[in-house]
Order: C-alpha cells, then sequence, then structure tokens
C-alpha cells in the first residue's frame, strides 16, 4: 500500500472514483457526473507543498484519494483546511480512510496547517466515526441544507485542532 502525491494523469480515476459515490447519496452534493475537464482547475490548484492532493494505491491500483482544500478563500483562514475523502467501493472497509486520515494529520504541521474541518452529510455515519475516531469534533450543524432527490440532509462540520506545533 502505497500513499502518494496525485499526478494529472491520475485525474480520470480520481474522477471516476468520485463519480462512484454519487449516486448514493452519502458522500457529496454533486447529483450529476462531473468530468474530468471540468475538475482540471481544482486539481491544477492543489500543492504538495501546501493543498496536496494524495492517491492511495494497493497493488499498483488508485483504490482512493485525500485533497486538502483552502478553507473558505480568505488570507486569514490559510491555515485552516478542509480535507475531503473518497475510496472506492471495491475497497471500502480496508482501513484505508483511516490511513489517509491518520496521514492528514501528522502531514499537517509540516503543511502549515493548525486546523482542520470536513463537511459530512449527517446520514454518513462511516465517515462521521472515522472523523470521531481521530479526535475530530462536531463543529457545527447545518439542518435541512441539501436536497439530495427529495430527501432533505443535514451536513455537519467536524472540526481538529492539530496540536503540533508548526515548524
Amino acid at each position: 500500500m502505497t500513499i502518494r502525491h496525485a499526478t494529472e494523469t491520475d485525474l480520470p480515476v480520481i474522477v471516476a472514483i468520485y463519480n462512484a459515490a454519487i449516486p448514493s447519496r452519502m458522500a457529496t452534493a454533486d447529483l450529476e457526473p462531473v468530468s474530468v475537464e471540468s475538475r482540471l482547475v481544482w486539481f491544477k490548484g492543489r500543492s504538495p507543498s501546501q493543498r496536496p492532493l494524495w492517491v492511495i494505491e494497493v497493488e499498483g491500483v488508485i483504490a482512493g484519494w485525500l485533497s486538502f482544500q483552502s478553507f473558505y478563500g480568505r488570507p486569514a483562514y490559510n491555515t485552516t483546511a478542509e480535507i475531503s475523502i473518497y475510496i472506492a467501493s471495491a475497497f471500502h472497509r480496508r482501513g484505508l480512510g483511516r490511513q489517509l486520515l491518520a496521514k492528514a494529520i501528522s502531514e499537517s504541521p509540516n503543511l502549515r496547517i493548525k486546523t482542520l474541518v470536513g463537511f459530512i452529510f449527517a446520514h454518513n455515519q462511516p465517515s462521521l466515526k472515522l472523523f470521531e475516531t481521530f479526535g475530530f469534533q462536531h463543529w457545527g450543524h447545518l439542518p435541512k441544507i441539501a436536497e439530495l432527490d427529495d430527501d432533505e440532509r443535514d451536513l455537519v462540520i467536524m472540526g481538529l485542532r492539530i496540536n503540533k506545533p508548526i515548524i
């Protein structure tokens, strides 16, 4: 198992994993698949030294990914990052999300990140439990903020302060 920085050649697989999550209505507010072309600007906004995009490989196959996204786009929030994790369904329940999240937390000081946040649907109990396992706390609850098909869904904001000194 390997975690590495994504390359542009990985983008079609990253998008495929993301798109496969859309029908479940558990992990994303997108309702229709996205294209590789539509994600190019997002991909190019990733930086290994500040806002990385990592893929996790199992026996040479990309099984999932984690991205850091700047929070709210204002300079005062530069030490805060939103993280997103997506694992291909064939690799669920193998601890890959746990490995990615552990790496995100341990690497945050090197990325000059003091706070991590995750935006998770309230009905996505596996993701909420994963984040709670790593000490994330419920920092916010936005009731009925998303409409997925005919269901109104709540969004939970999970947060973690990184206690390691930034070097």
